[in-house]
């Protein structure tokens, strides 16, 4: 509550180790949602002493990318392929949604960019009249959605999703809705900080699968962008 009721932002920051270890990093309580708002979150990280970063996961919110490339010049930034589906299926008619579906699917599912790129040209001859806005929002992101085909294909189910934050986030909200309202910043910071401590607790004895098999290819990616021995 500051001077009447309002849904305020709550900005919250999922990490994953190396070695396949969740972390909530750090939340923010207020303001909007922003590119602008992200940037200084990335940059309060930074100083905080994150300063290796191989990959950032995101939504499609306008201007992210560019803030993580801004903070974390040497990261590499990953479109949520699952949000990019859902948009494109809300922009088709209902009866051609699961052609759509499947059609998209062997993009994602490929061994590799170059097969991922010849399943999106196929795509496109099938549905590029018909949609063409469909077709060419994917054509000006298949950068940043293909980013996940670059690692290791035991995490990549784990990467090219923002499900791990989503799923935090719903869990969250759940403790929050149960209250009518919060009185002041500080109480809703208290109750996101609880929630957060108790999710790092238990998730620093849950490894992420894929993440043993994973581990030397990604400890040499570390060595190649910031020089130095992983501990």
């Amino acid at each position: 509550r500051r001077d009447d009721v309002a849904n305020e932002v709550v900005y919250l920051v999922v990490g994953v180790t190396e070695d396949g270890f969740r972390e909530i990093l750090g939340f923010y309580v207020g303001g909007q949602e922003s590119a602008l708002g992200w940037k200084t979150i990335l940059n309060d990280l930074y100083n905080r002493g994150l300063e290796e970063v191989l990959l950032g996961v995101f939504d499609g919110l306008p201007g992210l990318e560019e803030a993580m490339k801004a903070v974390y010049p040497k990261s590499d930034v990953q479109r949520c392929v699952v949000h990019k589906v859902c948009n494109a299926l809300n922009a088709v008619r209902k009866k051609d949604q699961s052609a759509v579906a499947e059609d998209l699917k062997p993009i994602y599912k490929a061994n590799s960019q170059d097969e991922a790129k010849e399943k999106f040209r196929a795509f496109k001859g099938t549905w590029q009249k018909k949609y063409p806005k469909v077709v060419k929002s994917w054509e000006q992101d298949l950068e940043v959605l293909l980013t996940f085909l670059s690692y290791p294909s035991s995490i990549q189910p784990m990467i090219y999703t923002t499900n791990i934050i989503e799923r935090t986030i719903k869990e969250i909200k759940k403790r929050t809705k149960t209250m009518n309202s919060l009185p002041t910043e500080k109480a809703a910071e208290k109750i996101v900080y609880l929630q957060s401590m108790d999710y790092n607790q238990r998730w620093a004895e849950r490894k992420l699968r894929g993440f043993s098999n994973a581990y030397s290819t990604l400890q040499e990616m570390f060595k190649e962008r910031y020089g130095s021995e992983r501990e």
